[in-house]
């Protein structure tokens, strides 16, 4: 999966956080991303490689203002 991750948006992982939670925003890129449990608030740091190989699909990404 080579889609485009950039701040804001939400992911959903492939298997489920021990809180229960599958969702997870992203707070950094680069190469290293640091995500948050939408369910729990746990933030955790995982290469670029690690959250591309374990995300399902983006659930929803940050909206753009002020390119209209």
């Amino acid at each position: 999966m080579t889609e485009k991750i950039e701040v804001g948006d939400i992911v959903k992982l492939k298997k489920q956080h021990p809180c229960g939670g599958y969702d997870w925003e992203v707070l950094r890129v680069g190469t290293d991303l640091r995500i948050k449990c939408t369910t729990c608030d746990r933030q955790v740091w995982l290469p670029r490689r690690e959250v591309l190989r374990r995300m399902k699909k983006i659930v929803s990404r940050k909206e753009e203002q002020g390119n209209q």
